[in-house]
This record gives C-alpha cells, structure tokens and sequence, in this order.
C-alpha cells in the first residue's frame, strides 16, 4: 500500500511538474516574437549532486520541450545559445569576469553592475540575436528605400509626412 501512494505521489508532481512547463511555455511563447534561451545540457547538470534535485524539481527539460513545440505552434523563433560565460561576461562592454555561484553580483570594471541572472539574460538575448542576424529593430530616425522618414506619428496625415508616394516607373501605353 505504502510503495503504490509513493508511486502516485511521483506521478502526480511529474504531472504537476509537466503541467506548469506546458502552460508556463505555451504563455512565454504567446507573448513573445523571438525566444532565446540557454542550451543547457540537463543531464551533464544533474551530474553536480549539490544542484540535482533542484534542477530535476524546477523541470527544465519539460519547459525546453514546451517552449520548443509552443514556438512551431504559434510560429515563433526559438533559439536555443550555447550557454558558455554568458553569466561571466559583462553585457556593455564584454569583459569576461569569473564568480563564484555563490556571488549573485556582477560588478565589471567598466562600472556596469547589475544582477548577476539579469546580466546574464542580457548576453543570451545578445547571442540570440546574433545567430539570427537583423531582426528589423526599426528607429524613429530610420529611412527607407527612397530615403523617406518612415515613421508615422498618430493625428497626421499620412500624405504630409511621406514626400514621395509612388515611384514606380510610368506606365508605357
């Protein structure tokens, strides 16, 4: 009786675990265009037998999972980075500084300092967006191909901001 409540016990916080990946996963892909996470290898990482059990408990493999199959789904971009110092290195000005776990700090020399998971989410999102090259980040200044201002500002009237409408070529009769 008591080994059959045990095995219950186990399947319900998997499925519980299971659960809150998938609905965790399912919004995080909802609300975003672009994902970029760490590709962290969970089983070299169970291996430390400090961390084991907080990482098997926190699911990363079932949120990975979701967060994948969620970002086909909606046709989102998931991009998973190779997570090599991206807690070391300083998001201004690159330097490579080394901590210890137990520091949750990242003060550099250039006079950046900020939460060492901040710091770090800063360099994935970097190293994402680096594989996938331009990703239109569009400024207010930017012009287009006829160097026109592209912007459109609320109340105007399209046709006052933009100097040049149609440029195609006249038709030939």
């Amino acid at each position: 009786m008591i080994k059959t409540l045990n095995t219950t016990l186990i399947y319900l916080s998997f499925a519980r675990r299971e659960e809150h990946a998938k609905r965790l996963g399912r919004t995080v892909c909802a609300s975003n265009d672009c994902i970029c996470y760490e590709d962290l290898q969970v089983k070299n990482l169970v291996r430390n037998h400090h961390l084991s059990k907080s990482i098997n408990d926190a699911g990363w493999y079932q949120f990975r999972k979701w967060i994948e199959y969620f970002g086909w789904k909606f046709s989102k971009i998931t991009i998973a980075v190779p997570p090599d110092f991206t807690t070391q290195d300083c998001p201004v000005c690159g330097k490579r500084t080394k901590k210890s776990l137990s520091n949750r700090t990242h003060n550099c020399s250039c006079g950046y300092t900020e939460d060492r998971d901040v710091a770090a989410s800063i360099n994935i999102l970097k190293k994402g967006l680096d594989t996938t090259g331009h990703v239109g980040i569009r400024l207010l200044d930017s012009q287009n191909a006829s160097g026109d201002l592209t912007a459109t500002f609320s109340g105007e009237i399209l046709l006052k901001q933009v100097g040049s409408v149609n440029e195609e070529s006249p038709h030939e009769a």
